[in-house]
């Protein structure tokens, strides 16, 4: 028989985070490392723990996550955005405390384009009289 999981996608920035809830122990993968082998600082892990210390669910699920695009901290927001979509799947009553959170909304912050005429989006060369 088929195992359950719980799937959804989250993303953030450039990043867009696939992930997957298995029952387990609290395993957290992340392109087929381990997420202290994947996510350099300790911040980020908090962040991708983020929606599991909410609901209370710390240690009861295996996550598999697939990442990709952007770089660390747009990729554990996405992962963090993903699980907190996922476990919406798993209990609907989660939503109240994920919610208030914050945890289920989109983090619309986007790199501002480059401007023509300037070096990047607001950077203009230095200003000069003569």
């Amino acid at each position: 028989m088929a195992q359950v999981q719980y799937s959804a996608t989250g993303r953030r920035k450039n990043s867009t985070a696939r992930v997957r809830l298995v029952p387990g122990t609290g395993n957290i993968i992340f392109n087929n490392k381990d997420i202290a082998e994947y996510l350099p600082y300790e911040s980020l892990h908090v962040i991708v723990k983020q929606p599991l210390e909410v609901t209370e669910t710390t240690g009861s699920y295996d996550i598999l996550i697939n990442v990709n695009g952007g770089g660390y901290a747009g990729q554990a927001g996405a992962a963090r955005h993903g699980i907190a979509r996922a476990l919406l799947e798993v209990d609907p009553s989660f939503r109240s405390p994920l919610k208030s959170a914050g945890l289920l909304t989109r983090d619309p912050r986007m790199k501002e384009r480059k401007k023509p005429g300037l070096k990047k989006a607001r950077k203009a060369s230095q200003f000069s009289k003569r």
